[in-house]
């Protein structure tokens, strides 16, 4: 029997909103004005108040969980953990670009060392990393030749310092996996000023930029911009991305691909 919410105030109703955004990630309008037994306008009235207070961030037919600017990332074992089937529908279409020859950036963010476990067989590749954990991953692929960029380790295992920036210069690629905390139309966010600058210099250095981001990264900002969504030639994401988030960004002229649960994709 469903438990009868009707009563509950308005304050302690938007508390329990807050704990299944903690939760959940998302909520729907429609799904919470069942939940707590009032109009649907009331639950968008309470999603618009707390959008004002920075709770949380309305989208189309809801809302997501708020996000601070400064972000800190998840531990390694919760980084590079088994991948969500949105991540690896992305990771799969995303590595469908690459061609035998091809020389390749893949970063150090957790959905960059999903690609790994999609790369085709046999195809030869060239990747550049500055993560020593995709360094050591792709170490027993013969068909791959590895470079590891150089520069103050961090303990991440991750290297992105004025040395790798320098070092990057150093090499042209065919196309570069960018991800970051964040991609929405006012660009790519990444957690930190320096790790910025390094994915500007990779981009600088990629003749192909394919953006890749989970519905729970598109239309996030974070703190440090490491480029304009613009400067992406694809941007991939999943089936669940914001239609809100996805409009913004094409209106930019950007091609926005959404990695379907069937492992077959379709242009949004």
């Amino acid at each position: 029997m469903m438990q009868d919410t009707s009563n509950i105030f308005a304050e302690e109703r938007r508390e329990q909103i807050l704990a299944l955004l903690e939760q959940e990630k998302r909520v729907l309008a429609k799904d919470l004005a069942e939940k707590f037994q009032i109009s649907i306008d009331s639950i968008r009235r309470d999603l618009s108040l707390m959008e004002k207070q920075g709770l949380l961030k309305k989208t189309h037919g809801g809302a997501i969980a708020s996000r601070k600017v400064r972000q800190v990332p998840p531990p390694p074992e919760l980084r590079y953990g088994e991948a969500s089937p949105q991540g690896n529908a992305v990771a799969k279409l995303a590595v469908s670009y690459l061609r035998a020859s091809d020389t390749v950036f893949i970063g150090s963010g957790a959905l960059a060392y999903v690609l790994l476990k999609h790369l085709p067989e046999r195809l030869p590749l060239t990747i550049v990393t500055n993560s020593i954990r995709v360094a050591d991953a792709l170490r027993g692929r013969e068909e791959i030749e590895t470079y590891l960029i150089g520069g103050r380790v961090k303990p991440s295992g991750n290297i992105t310092d004025v040395i790798a920036n320098e070092f990057i210069r150093q090499f042209k690629f065919d196309i570069s996996f960018m991800t970051g905390g964040g991609i929405s139309e006012q660009g790519v966010f990444v957690s930190t000023p320096e790790v910025a600058a390094f994915l500007r210099a990779v981009s600088a250095a990629s003749r192909r930029r394919i953006g890749i981001s989970t519905h729970r990264t598109l239309g996030n900002d974070a703190f440090a911009r490491a480029g304009q969504v613009e400067d992406l030639d694809v941007l991939i994401t999943d089936w669940e991305a914001d239609p809100e988030a996805v409009e913004r960004i094409q209106a930019l002229g950007v091609k926005v691909i959404a990695a379907q649960k069937d492992e077959d994709h379709e242009s949004l």
